[in-house]
């Protein structure tokens, strides 16, 4: 207590003098309108530039989530393209149909969420796997998709995880085609670049153009017709010369992969078990 008071008395003018300060800055302010107006213009200025910074760095740290709602919706959309797509070539129906289209039936396929915890794309054999698993109600041979596109497929799962074949695989072969046309290839990795692969087997006489979009072909149990998978990049001729091979530069980029999404189709079990019997 004794050196507190000492304290205080040593430095008595200089309490004094900040007490004076505020004093005379509060009777300032108060009771001139110049000043005051000065004053609240100040302080909003730099209370603007605080929760402006404070709000930024509030939005980083949201980024995962708001990635997550907007690869759902993006998700949705391309469900929603399809479905229409398909009713109108069904229908034979204009586009002034299709908002009362949007009230039909909703697809034949369900979509789970899930996160990358590892992945590779040096290797001839790459492997995604992810954070969910059979208690998550994922199963072998269902779609694996991102924001951008086709992922893979999934190969094995175990309760808690599941294992991928992504596109950057020699086992993978996937159904697809050219956007405005029916003919359609398989889509194989070569290795090495991991932005490209080449889409087999398109027939000689499909017509097609560079930078043309190649999706899904819908002649599987996986994946569903329409699903993005990349754009032709350059073309040659298959070591046969019967057909085109496309080298198609892949819409996922699988360097950055993280956020994708399971696509579960209904009666996709039934239909691979017709299949293999059928292949017996």
């Amino acid at each position: 207590m004794r050196n507190l008071l000492n304290f205080l008395i040593k430095y008595n003018y200089w309490f004094l003098f900040l007490l004076l300060e505020v004093t005379s800055f509060v009777l300032l302010f108060r009771f001139n309108h110049y000043q005051q107006s000065v004053y609240f213009t100040s302080a909003n200025g730099v209370a603007g530039k605080v929760y402006e910074i404070s709000g930024g760095i509030s939005s980083y740290f949201h980024l995962k989530s708001v990635n997550e709602d907007l690869l759902d919706r993006n998700m949705w959309l391309e469900q929603r393209v399809a479905f229409l797509e398909r009713s109108l070539q069904e229908r034979g129906l204009d586009s002034v149909k299709l908002y009362s289209m949007a009230r039909l039936a909703p697809d034949d396929y369900r979509i789970f969420k899930a996160n990358v915890i590892k992945n590779s794309l040096n290797r001839a054999d790459n492997y995604i796997t992810l954070d969910r698993g059979s208690s998550d109600s994922i199963r072998p041979e269902m779609g694996v998709v991102d924001a951008n596109g086709v992922v893979g497929i999934v190969y094995k799962t175990s309760p808690r995880y599941s294992l991928v074949i992504p596109l950057l695989n020699s086992k993978s072969s996937i159904s697809c085609k050219i956007v405005g046309s029916d003919y359609f290839g398989y889509l194989k990795w070569e290795g090495g670049d991991s932005r490209f692969a080449y889409l087999k087997d398109l027939p000689r006489h499909a017509e097609f153009n560079l930078g043309d979009t190649v999706v899904t072909s819908g002649y599987s149990t996986v994946f569903p017709e329409g699903v993005m998978v990349g754009t032709v990049d350059d073309m040659s001729d298959s070591h046969d010369g019967l057909s085109y091979l496309l080298k198609i530069k892949l819409a996922t980029d699988f360097g950055k992969v993280s956020n994708v999404r399971v696509i579960s189709r209904s009666g996709q079990e039934e239909q691979d078990i017709l299949e293999k019997e059928g292949e017996k």
